[in-house]
């Protein structure tokens, strides 16, 4: 049966993605020759403990089998966000329910604001390397164009950075005759593992506010952030960008946050998401009706408010989180060091090491003179049946990067990390 050319150009791609192979095959102890997955980020080191606590308190009260207050979340949901938020990302002005707009998940939150910004053509900036769903969240449905940032040999995260924003947004305008509209940042970065400098984002906001483009900070792993006790500083501190006065800086209504449960809980499959626009009620209004596309369950709703009102848990939740991912990060780039492989240093968030596999590679075989050491490598680790973000799908400058999640328990990444070395040696 003819499908729609845009299902038929997805369904073609898509038999050609290893990720759904991977997806389908994955290891456990009862399958052990599966594909040990360390490129999907998921945090399940405090499982055991959010099980407990989810299945103690499970008593769905009958308003949740209703459509309850609407599709953008219960006005319970929304109070429990905004004051969850409130003692977490410290912001200037405290949020209220009639800031946030809640989603199944954040990926849904990326395409309504860009529906909300961006008509079909015109230019979002998103900064190399990046998470690579950016790339279908932003043009996949909406046909928005992701405008990528290049930045030479600069630091992503640097001041000096910033101009090469400007540079992207005015080669892209000039080229296409289409705007600019938005900013889209992941901060703490993904694949990088930082966090933006207070300054770095008020000059982002600055340039924003020169071309009137909305400034949208995705902070899904706001919270996520732990203690590098084996790099060498700096480890630049998680400031949110609610937490900045936006007086003569940006126009509040271009300043928008993105949050979600899936990260700092580690907990992808509740599906939850926010839109925090605190000077914009437009951006609100306008996705009350899209909103029934990205409904909340009543399930997540009720469960999400009785996690995020619980302050004294989650305070505890988030400590012991943050204790996990320092001791994970630790274990892992110890490994690293001690078998030669270069990394991405200065991370103190999310749950990624941003590690050089195709410098390893050449060392290893000087024999191999392929010229796409990043293609080369994937496929021996898809050989040995370990699956990472490879530089490509990460939108990385520099070839033979990848990224690997080191959440997944400490035998998980032990046995990632042999499959790597074995995938290099051989």
């Amino acid at each position: 049966m003819a499908l729609s050319q845009r299902a038929q150009t997805l369904a073609d791609a898509g038999r050609n993605n290893p990720f759904w192979n991977v997806m389908k095959d994955i290891w456990s102890p009862a399958n052990p020759n599966g594909y040990v997955n360390v490129g999907i980020a998921e945090n399940s080191m405090m499982h055991d403990e959010l099980l407990k606590y989810i299945n103690e308190r499970h008593e769905l009260p009958v308003k949740y089998l209703t459509y309850n207050d609407g599709g953008s979340g219960s006005s319970r949901l929304k109070a429990a966000i905004s004051g969850f938020l409130n003692r977490h990302m410290k912001p200037v002005t405290p949020l209220e329910p009639g800031h946030v707009t809640a989603t199944n998940g954040v990926s849904p939150a990326i395409e309504h604001v860009v529906w909300s910004f961006a008509d079909a053509g015109e230019g979002i900036l998103l900064g190399r390397p990046y998470y690579g769903a950016f790339i279908p969240d932003i043009s996949l449905r909406l046909g928005g164009s992701v405008v990528p940032v290049s930045f030479g040999d600069l630091d992503p995260l640097s001041a000096e950075g910033v101009d090469k924003y400007e540079e992207a947004l005015l080669e892209f305008q000039q080229r296409t005759g289409k705007k600019v509209r938005a900013l889209m940042l992941a901060h703490p970065h993904n694949p990088l593992g930082r966090c933006y400098p207070r300054e770095v984002l008020i000059k982002l906001m600055e340039f924003c506010q020169k071309y009137q483009v909305h400034f949208i900070s995705d902070e899904i792993y706001a919270l996520s952030t732990f203690e590098n006790t084996v790099d060498e500083p700096p480890h630049v501190k998680f400031e949110s960008a609610l937490s900045i006065d936006t007086t003569g800086i940006i126009d509040p209504r271009l300043v928008h946050v993105l949050w979600g449960m899936s990260k700092d809980f580690g907990a992808n499959g509740i599906r939850l998401g926010a839109i925090i626009s605190q000077a914009n009620p437009d951006v609100h209004t306008a996705l009350t009706m899209p909103s029934l596309y990205t409904y909340v369950s009543a399930h997540t709703d009720y469960l999400a408010s009785i996690i995020l009102e619980d302050f004294a848990y989650t305070d505890w939740y988030l400590h012991e989180n943050q204790k996990k991912l320092s001791e994970s990060y630790a274990h892992t780039t110890k490994y690293l060091k001690d078998h030669g492989i270069e990394y991405g240093t200065g991370c103190n968030a999310a749950f990624f090491v941003w590690m050089n596999l195709g410098k390893k590679y050449r060392e290893l075989h000087p024999e191999d003179e392929c010229e796409d050491i990043g293609d080369r490598v994937m496929q021996r680790l898809l050989q040995k049946k370990v699956f990472l973000v490879s530089d490509s799908l990460a939108g990385s400058e520099k070839s033979g990067w990848f990224r690997m999640v080191f959440t997944q328990g400490q035998q998980h990444v032990d046995l990632a990390l042999e499959r790597i070395l074995a995938a290099m040696d051989e």
